[in-house]
């Protein structure tokens, strides 16, 4: 039986489509391997969002392609964004890459894989704007069998200036609710306690078919109907879109954890409107005291770009204020870089200098990990329940779980396994985790 072997870097959306290509080549005949040495079949799964993720993954793919040598004819691919949006120049910078298929194209990969294993060079990066995969299970060897993902949307519509990923993944088109809760069902009968519903604005879900309209808050009321599923996530929302149904939604259905992902990216509106974000800071704003106050456990997650093109000190410190003003849990935080065939790029000067732009990044950096630090130092002595993740990368002694706000917790192995929902009393902290024990456990020895 031939071997892949896969790598995967970028979001969640990345990570659901290398589980729906990994079930694709099972039904094909291939076996997965850990180990890039005896594959047949090597392919990165990419992301375009940053230029440090490309560079990335070219170091990678010429590492990996050592493997090539000696008798086997190994194949080395390249999927995803990265492919789509490299696909002129790709195998001119990489000769040593066989195959190059973009999101649109999976259902073709077992087919390309097979012309690639006779000898052809394969591109196909075609968008197709009715592809949403309906049908394809994902592959469950991937993970503990502790949470899966379902692709509720692919593709984005907003053209937001600094992005690549409509020109990468095209268009929006959304999955039929019924396969959207086919998927979550077959989750729920292979054991996995929890389900990421997933898209580029994943709250702008809206189905539409022979006079039927199924919105976002509908869509989640059907997944969390579910037996089986014990929690449900989505990623990543966008500040537009996101009505008071599904607001309810979210408050009402205890499934649904209370944790949302909120880009803000600036707070100056001179910098949105160059952004074409579609909003201002007050109505970013607004929708976030809204959850609040529905939720008022809920914790809130955003993004940060700083020094895009005509960033002033005024907007930046704009920035900084309403990053010390909304006290986000934590943030993914970035340095503007000129993403070719962007809006911005075309037309936008990258005038802020590099040096800048770092030290811009350095304070938000530094701002969120103390604000992060006070949250975190709040949570000793809560009792959390937590979802039991992964054995923990410090020691097979200790599991990784997640608490319903997707705060990150270590806790000792004894008396719960990977997959189990327990009761945790956190007693420490550190920077970004916290730490607990069992409840009936919380006055043991460290």
């Amino acid at each position: 039986m031939p071997t892949v072997y896969l790598e995967t870097y970028g979001c969640q959306m990345n990570v659901a489509d290398t589980e729906m290509v990994l079930g694709l080549l099972e039904q094909a005949g291939y076996a997965r391997t850990s180990d890039p040495a005896v594959a047949d079949v090597i392919l990165i799964n990419t992301c375009a969002v940053r230029e440090r993720a490309v560079e990335r993954v070219r170091g990678r793919a010429s590492s990996l392609a050592q493997y090539k040598s000696g008798d086997r004819r190994v194949v080395l691919g390249i999927t995803g964004c990265m492919a789509e949006h490299l696909r002129d120049k790709l195998h001119q910078e990489a000769p040593y890459v066989d195959l190059v298929v973009g999101p649109d194209s999976y259902r073709r990969l077992p087919e390309h894989i097979e012309r690639a294993r006779g000898g052809e060079v394969v591109q196909d990066t075609a968008l197709d704007p009715h592809e949403t995969y309906q049908g394809l299970d994902p592959s469950r060897s991937m993970t503990a069998g502790v949470i899966g993902h379902v692709a509720i949307q692919r593709g984005c519509d907003r053209f937001c200036a600094f992005c690549v990923v409509p020109f990468t993944r095209g268009r929006e088109r959304e999955t039929a609710p019924e396969e959207v809760v086919r998927q979550v069902r077959g989750l729920a009968e292979a054991g996995f306690r929890e389900v990421q519903l997933v898209g580029q604005t994943v709250n702008s879900y809206r189905f539409q078919q022979a006079g039927r309209e199924v919105g976002f808050a509908e869509l989640l009321r059907e997944v969390a109907a579910v037996d089986g599923i014990e929690r449900i996530r989505f990623v990543s929302p966008y500040p537009l879109g996101f009505d008071a149904a599904a607001i309810a939604a979210m408050a009402e259905l205890g499934k649904v954890c209370k944790h949302v992902h909120l880009p803000l990216q600036s707070a100056s509106d001179e910098v949105l409107a160059r952004m074409r974000r579609g909003y201002n800071f007050a109505e970013y704003r607004d929708l976030l005291m809204a959850l609040r106050e529905a939720m008022p456990e809920i914790a809130v997650t955003t993004d940060f770009l700083v020094g895009f093109c005509g960033e002033t000190e005024a907007d930046f410190e704009a920035t900084s204020r309403a990053q010390a003003e909304l006290r986000f849990d934590n943030a993914f935080m970035f340095a503007y870089s000129e993403r070719r065939g962007t809006l911005a790029a075309r037309k936008l000067p990258d005038d802020v200098p590099p040096e800048v732009k770092q030290r811009r990044l350095a304070q938000v950096i530094e701002q969120q990990r103390k604000i992060t630090a006070e949250i975190y130092t709040a949570q000793v002595g809560r009792r959390e329940r937590v979802l039991c993740e992964s054995l923990s990368r410090r020691s097979a002694s200790e599991l990784l779980g997640r608490t319903d706000a997707f705060r990150p917790v270590i806790l000792a192995a004894e008396g719960a396994g990977v997959g189990d929902l327990v009761d945790v009393v956190i007693h420490r902290t550190g920077p970004g985790t916290l730490y607990g024990r069992l409840a009936g456990k919380e006055h043991a020895q460290p």
